[in-house]
């Protein structure tokens, strides 16, 4: 080979090389969700439980973009409000500060300061919709952004089109995490109460859009809880008809947090009681 093409090559390979790096590993260049829109209504929100600090993601202080950024030392206490920010396919599959793999499809988030992981509870203020999300990556690093969402859990805030949103971001403190505070998908934190001796309550387990998903949902809980009816309950909400799947009637007893826990393990929202 003449020295020439040897010159050549060995460009082309750093060239190659150099885009491999952290400068240029993501194929896409500007970032965007799937091709067609996704039903999320289905993606469980996290659920705070205590967790050690992540190895990778909590140096500090770091350096990004020739900025200084300190890592909190515990995040009991934090709430702030500010822009919300989302990302998705671009990040897709890569690895994020903590070590773990980003799924946009998933109900995770980017801070730039508080430990990793630390769970938080996001309301977009314009609609009241709120989710629960548990941060492992740092970011977003455009001036004015307070927490960049994954994808699924930006539309559950309904904030894709605008691309962000005016949020309040607000840590949980899993060991003071009251079991009994549940959050559905869009939805704003309804606590758990008691009815009158006699009253029929229901336990939900999701909303979906499409009656086809609604009834998977009711099989798969007739077979895991033979001992419990399961209905498909549609309501009209404006242009739209949700299908809401149901445990019940249930008794108010030691039994029902039991019957909670295994909802949840099942991989649906955190069910909440209704009438």
């Amino acid at each position: 080979m003449k020295l020439g093409s040897k010159l050549i090559l060995l460009t082309i390979l750093a060239s190659l090389v150099g885009c491999s790096g952290n400068s240029g590993r993501y194929s896409i260049k500007q970032d965007h969700g799937p091709a067609q829109a996704v039903d999320v209504s289905n993606v469980p929100d996290a659920v705070p439980r205590a967790e050690p600090k992540s190895r990778g993601g909590n140096k500090s202080p770091y350096r990004v973009l020739g900025k200084t950024y300190y890592v909190m030392p515990s995040s009991l206490g934090y709430k702030e409000r500010g822009t919300a920010s989302w990302y998705g396919k671009k990040f897709h599959g890569h690895k994020t500060s903590n070590g773990e793999v980003y799924n946009m499809y998933g109900m995770s988030a980017a801070h730039k300061s508080l430990p990793l992981p630390t769970f938080v509870k996001v309301t977009n203020t314009a609609n009241g919709r709120q989710v629960i999300v548990r941060v492992n990556d740092r970011g977003p690093f455009h001036g004015g952004r307070i927490i960049d969402l994954s994808y699924a859990a930006a539309k559950k805030l309904d904030m894709l089109g605008h691309g962000t949103a005016n949020v309040e971001v607000e840590a949980i403190d899993p060991g003071s995490w009251n079991s009994t505070t549940v959050v559905a998908a869009g939805s704003a934190t309804a606590p758990v109460t008691r009815s009158e001796p006699g009253g029929s309550r229901y336990l939900q387990v999701g909303a979906f859009s499409l009656q086809a998903t609604a009834d998977d949902a009711k099989r798969q809980l007739q077979t895991m809880f033979p001992g419990y009816p399961v209905r498909v309950a549609p309501v009209q909400r404006s242009d739209q008809v949700l299908y809401r799947v149901q445990i019940g009637p249930v008794r108010l007893d030691a039994n029902l947090a039991e019957l909670v826990s295994r909802v949840e393990a099942a991989g649906y929202l955190r069910p909440h009681l209704v009438d």
